[in-house]
């Protein structure tokens, strides 16, 4: 039973190998100090920070992140260590918030190596306060417990870690601040919750191949690793508390994953220079999870310095244009050259602030594009590019992943940088690639080439689900009225992976929308009563893809209505959209399907900037994916998809 503590209470610790995990919306810093029995800190090698991530007994996080996992082994700690407080700080000089009080209530939890939550706390009532102290773990007759402290510092870190007892508490502050500041912890989305071993499935590794964090690998093609240190997360590792203990690196693989790497590190820049870029250096416990966050850190800091670089932009503009409004208020610049010496003066000034701001974009842009060279080449199937070397060695997996690769991102000022855009599995909405003319803006095509178009996009999303996804826990239905699509989806049906023949006709239609509409209504059903056991023995519980090729061309209004109740219901029970229309020729229905659309991603089959991000609101361009022209890597997956199917479904 969790506990939710309230400020000042306190609650018994079942076990000493635990992780505290931290939400709080925005990039904050988490650290830890070590204290005795009277609350002493004896020097600053007792405080786990971004810069010094790792001490006996403990590791925090490397990064600035919205959310974090410290890792805590009790018994561990060195020798007199009594007391463990949790602190969390907003990082100086990047631009984020400069307090709390303009934050979500932070929330920590105090959690098993499972998962399990032991107690949780909302930290409210903050304000002006940019550190706190949110928890402490402390020992009490040989027992440990954990008590909610919130107590907040408008004076910031230092403020904080003076508190703490440390005379250097100034100079550390900044020493922490400037290593978010210079890279060395990089702020990045929240890491996703870890599934429990449990509900994993199909863990085994297909016959012939070693599976590892990413699904199955080609044999004896598995990278050298040097060997891990016991882990505290590694319930059978043997001397897990002799490795703490000696102030050896937490090894975060999950229990169950040992031929997981370890996070790799990059080797220490010289001074002054970048930091060079590691693939996996983000958080996360497997290589897959690090570069998803990396992935998401990488669109994060180029939203952020674009944003900088269009502020400091806009500064200059106005700056200009007041100094030359004063110019021309003044009467004595009319006379002689004053006025003109005066505008040339502002414009060099415009020049200068606008160059300035150029090289530092320049400069973090280098650092990306540095950073993306590194990291797309080491990127698993399901985030790579279609023209990635990995999809030569591709075989089916046997574990969902955690996201999939729906296309890349980039901005104006860095058209040479594509970013990933990923999105998380389960799908959580529907698809709708656009098949108007107007997702073609400026191309010289007609609206039948438009329409081609758009089911070859869709067509390269539903191969890249089915090739993620391991066999019978992904089924790709399609819905092709007219029949018109029959070319573009060549490759789903002579590779075998649809479920059953795409439907045309009006009586296809209908069946196809009976048969899915049932199965979220049984599924819902069986959830809100609690008996996932009475559902039917015949019914296909794997996720469901349906395509909707040239809509609304063969619908009537019931079927309509079923495909709205298919965006809004579906999603929660495993059942998604891909609609390929074009909205303007389901103008007739008016506002009837307004909710339809806003339901589902729109996509376009062709670049186009209609994708805004919910943090400074950039307008950024979508590429969809591409498979390399004259490429057989699609037709390849798809076959190995379908014999897999086929086996798995004798």
């Amino acid at each position: 039973m969790t506990a939710e503590l309230v400020r000042g209470q306190n609650h018994p610790l079942p076990r000493t190998r635990l992780e505290v995990r931290v939400s709080a919306g925005k990039p904050i810093v988490a650290g830890a100090t070590l204290s005795d029995d009277q609350g002493a800190v004896r020097g600053i090698d007792w405080v786990a920070h971004p810069g010094t991530p790792v001490l006996p007994g403990l590791e925090v996080s490397r990064q600035a992140a919205a959310d974090h996992r410290l890792a805590f082994d009790l018994d561990a700690l060195p020798q007199g260590v009594d007391r463990v407080t949790v602190l969390l700080a907003l990082p100086q000089g990047t631009g984020g918030p400069a307090r709390f009080g303009v934050l979500a209530a932070p929330f920590v939890a105090v959690t098993g190596l499972d998962g399990s939550e032991v107690a949780s706390y909302t930290i409210t009532g903050l304000d002006s306060e940019s550190a706190v102290i949110a928890l402490e773990l402390y020992r009490r007759q040989d027992a440990w417990k954990v008590r909610a402290v919130g107590q907040g510092y408008a004076g910031g870190l230092a403020a904080l870690l003076a508190d703490q007892g440390l005379t250097e508490a100034a100079h550390l502050a900044d020493s922490i601040h400037e290593a978010v500041v210079q890279g060395l912890a990089r702020s990045v989305a929240p890491p996703p919750p870890r599934v429990p071993e449990a509900d994993r499935t199909r863990q085994a590794a297909a016959p012939g191949a070693t599976q590892g964090p990413l699904g199955p690998e080609p044999p004896r093609q598995e990278p050298t690793v040097a060997p891990q240190q016991a882990s505290p997360y590694d319930a059978g590792a043997p001397d897990a508390g002799a490795s703490l203990a000696s102030g050896g690196p937490i090894d975060y693989t999950h229990p169950g994953r040992r031929s997981a790497a370890p996070p790799p590190t990059a080797a220490p820049a010289p001074p002054g220079a970048p930091v060079q870029p590691v693939a996996g250096d983000a958080t996360g416990w497997s290589m897959e999870e690090r570069l998803y966050n990396q992935v998401w850190g990488m669109f994060e800091d180029l939203a952020r310095t674009v944003a900088a670089y269009r502020s400091a932009v806009d500064f200059a503009d106005s700056r200009r244009e007041q100094e030359l409004d004063k110019i021309l208020s003044d009467p004595r610049s009319r006379i002689g050259g004053q006025g003109d010496a005066a505008r040339a003066a502002a414009e060099a000034k415009h020049d200068q602030l606008v160059n300035q701001a150029r090289a530092a974009l320049d400069r973090d842009l280098t650092q990306l594009i540095a950073e993306a060279e590194v990291v797309e080449p080491a990127l698993p199937p399901a985030i790579a590019r279609w023209d990635n070397p990995v999809w030569h060695s591709y075989r089916v997996p046997m574990e969902i992943p955690m996201a999939v690769r729906l296309g890349d991102l980039h901005l104006p000022e860095s058209e040479s940088l594509r970013v990933p855009m990923l999105v998380r599995l389960p799908l959580e909405r529907g698809l709708w690639i656009d098949s108007g003319r107007s997702a073609v803006t400026g191309a010289l095509v007609d609206a039948d080439e438009s329409r081609r178009l758009a089911l070859d996009t869709a067509v390269a999303h539903a191969a890249r689900l089915l090739a993620v996804y391991p066999p019978g826990e992904f089924s790709v239905h399609v819905i092709d009225a007219s029949g018109s699509g029959a070319p573009a989806l060549a490759p789903l049906v002579q590779s075998g992976v649809l479920a059953a023949a795409p439907a045309v006709g009006a009586a296809g239609v209908a069946d196809a929308l009976t048969r899915l509409t049932r199965r979220v209504d049984l599924v819902q059903m069986a959830v809100r009563a609690g008996a996932p056991d009475s559902l039917p023995p015949d019914l296909d519980t794997a996720e469901h893809l349906l395509i909707v090729n040239d809509f609304p061309h063969g619908f009537d209004d019931r079927a309509v209505t079923q495909l709205r109740y298919l965006a809004d219901e579906g999603p929660a029970v495993g059942v998604h959209l891909m609609m390929v229309a074009d909205r303007e020729d389901a103008a007739a229905y008016g506002p009837l399907l307004d909710p339809l659309w806003r339901s589902l991603l729109r996509l376009t089959p062709v670049p186009d900037d209609h994708l805004a991000d919910p943090w400074v609101g950039h307008a950024w361009t979508y590429e969809p994916p591409r498979v390399p022209p004259g490429s057989q890597v699609l037709q390849q997956v798809l076959t190995q998809v379908g014999q897999a199917r086929h086996s798995w479904n004798r």
